[in-house]
């Protein structure tokens, strides 16, 4: 069996897209199924603010990684490795397709490639988030002193990626650059794997990511966001997720309800142009409608 993937930015019609593909190749007798590759639709409870396919979406197709932890618990890129690779062992020893679907690159090359990821410490990692947490410039500075390859791949306001390579630098002696030379190859452990990227113009995706963040709020992001609140603490990455940091700061009195939909957006689009830059460096990534996506992989 294939493994196929549909990746692209925010907004690009993945979901859409994959949801097709599936119902077409199922009617086709090619038993399909969607790996979620998020970091964020694994949550309970985060339904709202990640977009989660409907319930009547996934009754028709069967979907894997979704609601499969509790918002305070952690996930790591190589935990979600381990997850998503059985999954997909799992659906191909039924003799069906795993159709990957995400817009983590990240998170589509630590399962698809063949990466390494260096040993990581949550007490080491917890006392520079604590030394860093008022700083995260002073942080990205430092990093840049001792890895300037890791700190120019990382946004200097993103304290998390910039903490996880200095705990590295900490733990091993090494940079954490130099963990990651398997970023430069594109060799799947999959031979079989057939990629679709998807990203429209950047008119159009605005345009859907701003649409997208107004049903969000429309849809009762507030209120998810102060059921989340109540049941206690987000791990770190849940509480990275797009649009929950900005509906807990209406409900703290610091952001105006009105104000929501547009602070959603704006950072929507800032991880978009994100993921369309690490997207373009993949040769497998060449865009496509969703139209001849589903043309091209219906047949695979």
């Amino acid at each position: 069996m294939p493994v196929l993937a549909i990746v692209g930015p925010t907004a690009s019609g993945k979901s859409d897209a994959a949801w097709s593909l599936a119902r077409r190749r199922i009617a086709d007798g090619c038993p399909t199924e969607v790996v979620a590759v998020d970091a964020f639709t694994v949550y309970r409870g985060m339904d709202v603010g990640t977009a989660k396919p409907s319930p009547a979406v996934r009754e028709q197709v069967p979907h894997h990684l979704i609601d499969v932890l509790d918002p305070d618990e952690e996930l790591t890129v190589a935990s979600f490795r381990r997850l998503a690779r059985s999954v997909i062992d799992d659906v191909r020893a039924r003799g069906a397709t795993p159709l990957l679907v995400g817009g983590s690159g990240l998170y589509f090359r630590a399962v698809v490639d063949p990466l390494t990821f260096p040993p990581t410490d949550p007490g080491v990692r917890a006392r520079l988030e604590r030394c860093w947490q008022q700083d995260p410039t002073g942080a990205h500075a430092v990093l840049e002193q001792q890895d300037p390859v890791a700190a120019g791949r990382i946004d200097p306001r993103n304290l998390r990626r910039t903490v996880r390579a200095l705990e590295v630098i900490e733990l091993t002696g090494d940079t954490f650059s130099g963990f990651d030379d398997g970023f430069d190859r594109h060799t799947s452990i999959y031979p079989d794997l057939e990629v679709a990227y998807l990203e429209p113009d950047g008119a159009t995706l605005r345009t859907r990511i701003r649409d997208r963040a107004e049903r969000m709020v429309d849809a009762g992001l507030l209120e998810e966001a102060r059921r989340l609140r109540a049941a206690g603490p987000l791990s770190r990455t849940a509480a990275q997720a797009i649009g929950y940091a900005e509906a807990f700061a209406v409900l703290d009195g610091q952001l105006d309800v009105t104000q929501l939909a547009d602070a959603v957006a704006r950072r929507t689009w800032r991880y978009a142009k994100r993921q369309r830059s690490w997207f373009r460096t993949d040769p497998r990534c060449v865009a496509e409608t969703a139209d001849e996506v589903v043309a091209r992989l219906a047949s695979v």
